[in-house]
């Protein structure tokens, strides 16, 4: 299938991906509208975010750049410092975009 670039083609698309998106976000709100929140599925949302960071930044920093490598082991130790979640991620992207500079 394709699309014609030009005309309405990519207000088209834009389009559906918007109707994907919301029926994706309302569908999941429908569904876990109708399954009990206990103790039990509260401990498996609370491990799952965890583990998608972990599974979004392992291959990051296993394949990753110099910069993409510096800038996670900063925001990680200034995490550590400072607790707070904002100020880490600065420091990193500011330490990303210096090593990118730089090297």
């Amino acid at each position: 299938m394709s699309v014609d670039s030009s005309g309405w083609g990519p207000l088209l698309i834009v389009a559906v991906m918007a109707l994907v998106t919301l029926a994706t976000r309302w569908g999941g709100v429908f569904v876990m509208s109708l399954v009990p929140i206990g103790p039990r599925l509260r401990r498996f949302i609370a491990a799952m975010s965890g583990s998608v960071l972990v599974a979004v930044l392992a291959p990051l920093a296993a394949q990753g750049d110099p910069g993409a490598r510096a800038a996670l082991a900063t925001t990680a130790v200034f995490m550590l410092w400072v607790k707070k979640p904002l100020p880490a991620i600065a420091a990193g992207i500011v330490v990303a975009a210096l090593v990118r500079q730089l090297g």
